[in-house]
């Protein structure tokens, strides 16, 4: 394969299919979801305010997001002590929001964002 050579990483044969199901192992985690949920909606937020929210200690919250980081999911930004995380970029966020709409239609029936907002 030539390195100036476009391959459309969405055919059956990319050579991202292997890197995606990387990306989807690290999402398989209930407590990985819930941050990058909480983390979708703010700028950054800090380690102890992201295991407030999910509702697990500061170092379970910390061991997960080393992961994150580690899959290039969350960046973070230093201030003195203490540790800023937010999304690296829309697509993990958009990853788990697709994933929420899928569950919701696995319930039955008509799924929450499928109403209008008028409803």
């Amino acid at each position: 394969m030539h390195a100036d050579e476009q391959v459309c990483g969405l055919n059956p044969d990319s050579q991202f299919v292997e890197l995606a199901v990387e990306v989807f192992g690290m999402l398989a985690d209930a407590t990985r979801v819930r941050i990058i949920l909480a983390l979708r909606n703010a700028d950054e937020l800090s380690v102890n305010h992201l295991a407030d929210i999910v509702d697990k200690s500061p170092t379970a919250v910390s061991q997960h997001l080393a992961k994150l980081r580690m899959g290039r999911i969350v960046n973070t930004r230093q201030e003195g002590q203490r540790v800023f995380y937010r999304l690296e970029n829309e697509h993990a966020s958009q990853l788990v929001s697709d994933a929420i709409f899928q569950a919701e239609h696995a319930l039955g029936g008509t799924p929450r964002h499928h109403h209008k907002e008028n409803d």
